[in-house]
């Protein structure tokens, strides 16, 4: 299954221009479908490219597998409309069903009754220092980012993840119909190929939620650069994390977010969290 389809369409002009019959590429979403040790885990809608990145990255980032040899079996089968990843993490076995039957009780929300709730909250781990990124560097890494988005440039419709060492130079890129997904692919690119997720930072293209803060503090990776805004929820994180958070980036500037002492709550349970 490729990530892009050649699809016809209609360019109706707004100017009185004759219809024109087109070609246009469109990118292609299905669904990628994950069992974990024999148990279906969760349906994701995603980009059918990169999908081994995908699985490891996943499985990293939901906290299922600590490192990438924690998967001891990876199997990929295509079937209609989409893509069945199984994976074998022996060390998960005895919380697996647990992980599954709150993963059932969600809403269409995302959250469903204090225990998801306390979940989704829980304090993250706190990075170590790193040395500060100089804005220089991420203006190169914001200015040869549309460069190295093939498909983003092919379709118009997927957002892309990439790793910039301290320099600003781009090491390796994942794009996505989804914004987690592309980041999953990211992280686990990055695995599997051994880099040192300190020596670097990630630069986006989406929107800065708390789950793309959350992504890369999991991975390890001490400053996080976004194209788009960061939501409130996004700041705090980030701040209780220790991780270094820039957004809106754009050719002349770029904001440092900062989330002031006390505010919200997520710094008052990490500190909490620290105490027992």
């Amino acid at each position: 299954m490729k990530p892009v389809t050649s699809l016809p369409a209609k360019c109706i002009s707004f100017q009185g221009k004759q219809d024109e019959a087109i070609t246009r590429d469109v990118a292609v979403e299905a669904p990628v479908a994950f069992e974990i040790n024999g148990l279906a885990y969760a349906v994701m809608m995603a980009s059918p490219s990169d999908l081994e990145d995908y699985a490891v990255g996943f499985a990293l980032s939901e906290g299922l597998a600590q490192h990438p040899a924690s998967i001891t079996q990876l199997d990929m089968a295509e079937v209609d409309q989409g893509v069945i990843i199984r994976m074998m993490i022996p060390d998960l076995a005895e919380d697996l069903q647990e992980r599954i039957r709150l993963r059932l009780n969600e809403g269409s929300c995302g959250l469903c009754g204090l225990r998801s709730i306390e979940e989704v909250l829980r304090p993250l781990p706190v990075l170590q220092m790193a040395e500060p990124v100089v804005p220089d560097a991420i203006h190169r890494a914001a200015t040869a980012l549309s460069g190295q988005q093939l498909l983003g440039q092919a379709t118009g419709a997927m957002h892309a993840a990439a790793f910039c060492d301290v320099s600003g130079k781009i090491l390796l890129t994942r794009e996505d119909v989804g914004r987690h997904n592309a980041l999953d692919k990211l992280v686990g690119a990055m695995a599997r190929q051994g880099f040192d997720a300190t020596q670097g930072f990630v630069l986006l293209t989406a929107r800065c939620s708390y789950e793309l803060v959350e992504k890369t503090v999991r991975a390890g990776c001490p400053t996080l650069v976004t194209v788009s805004a960061p939501t409130s929820l996004a700041v705090e994180r980030a701040e209780a994390a220790g991780l270094t958070l820039y957004a809106l980036a754009r050719h002349d500037s770029v904001l440092r977010m900062h989330a002031p002492a006390g505010y919200g709550r997520i710094e008052e349970q990490s500190a909490i969290a620290g105490e027992n």
